[in-house]
C-alpha cells in the first residue's frame, strides 16, 4: 500500500492535469452539450420550424468556461453591456389613453418602408438599450427587419405622467402600442418579440385578445419568460446566488419607483404610497409586488396578481404561431414549471428548452461577445421564415 502511495505521488502533475481536463471535457460533451428540447404538438407549425429553423433541432453549445446557469446570466449581461455597441434609434413617444406616455424606439437601418416590423418589449426594468435588446437589434439589422422597442412607462429615460406604472399581467399599453404601429404601418407584416417578464405581457395579450391579436400580429417570439410566476418566484428566492439576483432586481424596481415618485411629485400628480419606506423592507422582487403592485393595481393578495400574471396555463388561447425559447438551468424558471406537456398538446406554442443557458443569457463560444449570439440567430432565423413562408402549406409567399 505504501508502495502504490508513493507511486501516485511520483506522478508528474502533468498527467493529473491531463486527466482532469479529459474528464471536464468528457462531463461537457456529454452532459453540457445536447440538442433541445422541441415541445409541439405534430402540424404545420412544428413541420415548419423544423424545416427552416435550423437551430431549434442542432446542439446547442454553451461557452465552455462558462456554462451554469447563475455564470451565464451574470456574464452575459457584462460582456454585451461591454462589448455591444449602442443603438442609434428614431425616438416617438405615444400618448396613451389615460394621458401616459411611453417610448417607441425605432432602429430602421438597412431597411425599406416595406421590411417587416417587429415589436420588442424588454424584461422587467430593462429598456431598448438593454444588453439583450442591442443583441436582438442587431440581428434583425443583419436580415432586414426593423425593430421597434416598447419602452414601458416610466422607463427609457422617459418622465412618467400620470401615478400608474406597468406589470406583467396588464397588456393595455402593448394594446395601444400595437394598435398604433399597425395604423402607421397597415400593410407590413408585423411580428413580437418578449423578454422575460416582457414574455408576459406580450403571451397575456395574445392569451386575452386573441381574434384582435391574430388580426394585427403574425407571430410571436418569446425567450426566457417564467411561465409558472409562483414557482420562478421561490426559484429565485433560494440562497445563495439566486437570491442575489433577486435582490438586485428589487432595488431597481425600488429606484424605478423613486424616481418616479420624484418627477410627479414635480407636477403635483402623487403617488399614494410611502416610497420611503417601501425602498427600506422591499427585499425581493414578491416584497415589491406586496408593497406595491398588488395596490397600485387594485389586487387583494399577491397570489391573486401572480395567478393574473402567470401564462402556463394560457397556451391553449393563443391563436398565432410562437416560438418559446427557455433554458432548463433558468434561475428564474425551473424545468419542471416549463409547461412540455402543453405545448405537445399545442399546434400553435413551440417551446425549445437548451440543456444550459440560464436567464436571457444563451452564451456559446469560446468568447462570446460576437453580435451574432444563439438568441440573435434564433430571432433572424424564426423571422425571417415567418415573413417569407406560408405555414399553411410551407410555400414561398410574397411579403408586402
Amino acid at each position: 500500500m505504501v508502495e502504490l502511495i508513493e507511486a501516485i505521488l511520483d506522478v508528474p502533475k502533468i498527467y493529473y492535469g491531463a486527466l482532469l481536463g479529459i474528464g471536464f471535457c468528457t462531463y461537457y460533451l456529454c452532459e453540457v452539450v445536447r440538442r433541445p428540447i422541441l415541445a409541439c404538438a405534430p402540424g404545420p407549425f412544428r413541420d415548419f420550424l423544423e424545416d427552416n429553423i435550423p437551430i431549434v433541432t442542432n446542439k446547442f453549445w454553451p461557452t465552455l468556461w462558462c456554462f451554469e446557469s447563475r455564470a451565464q446570466t451574470v456574464m452575459a449581461s457584462i460582456l454585451r453591456s461591454r462589448y455591444l455597441p449602442e443603438v442609434m434609434y428614431r425616438r416617438e413617444i405615444l400618448v396613451l389613453e389615460d394621458g401616459g406616455e411611453v417610448a417607441l424606439d425605432w432602429a430602421e437601418s438597412n431597411c425599406s418602408p416595406h421590411s417587416p416590423i417587429v415589436i420588442i418589449l424588454p424584461g422587467l426594468t430593462g429598456a431598448s438599450q438593454a444588453e439583450y435588446i442591442k443583441c436582438l437589434v442587431g440581428a434583425a439589422k443583419n436580415v432586414g427587419i426593423r425593430c421597434v422597442i416598447f419602452n414601458n412607462r416610466g422607463l427609457g429615460g422617459v418622465e412618467l405622467k400620470t401615478p400608474r406604472t406597468y406589470n406583467a399581467a396588464n397588456c393595455d399599453d402593448l394594446s395601444e402600442v400595437v394598435q398604433h404601429v399597425r395604423k402607421l404601418h397597415p400593410n407590413v407584416p408585423l411580428g413580437a418579440t418578449g423578454i422575460s417578464m416582457g414574455g408576459l405581457i406580450l403571451g397575456n395579450y395574445l392569451a386575452h385578445q386573441g381574434p384582435a391579436a391574430s388580426a394585427n400580429v403574425k407571430s410571436a417570439l418569446i425567450i426566457s419568460v417564467p411561465w409558472n410566476v409562483f414557482e420562478g418566484t421561490k426559484s429565485i428566492e433560494k440562497p445563495f446566488l439566486n437570491l442575489m439576483l433577486n435582490k438586485h432586481l428589487a432595488s431597481n424596481l425600488c429606484r424605478n419607483v423613486k424616481r418616479a415618485e420624484l418627477q410627479l411629485n414635480a407636477t403635483e400628480k402623487r403617488f399614494h404610497w410611502d416610497t420611503d419606506d417601501m425602498m427600506k423592507s422591499c427585499k425581493t422582487v414578491r416584497d415589491f409586488d406586496q408593497s406595491f403592485t398588488i395596490k397600485q393595481f387594485g389586487y387583494k393578495a399577491v397570489e391573486d396578481y401572480y395567478a393574473d400574471a402567470t401564462l402556463h396555463d394560457k397556451l391553449h388561447r393563443i391563436e398565432i404561431p410562437v416560438l418559446c425559447l427557455s433554458a432548463a438551468d433558468d434561475p428564474f424558471q425551473p424545468l419542471e414549471a416549463i409547461p412540455i406537456e402543453e405545448a405537445n398538446k399545442s399546434k400553435n406554442v413551440a417551446i425549445v428548452v437548451t440543456s444550459r443557458g440560464g436567464h436571457i443569457a444563451f452564451l456559446e463560444g469560446v468568447w462570446p461577445v460576437q453580435q451574432d449570439q444563439y438568441i440573435g440567430k434564433l430571432f433572424s432565423q424564426y423571422f425571417t421564415a415567418i415573413f417569407t413562408q406560408d405555414l399553411n402549406c410551407g410555400r414561398n409567399v410574397t411579403t408586402p
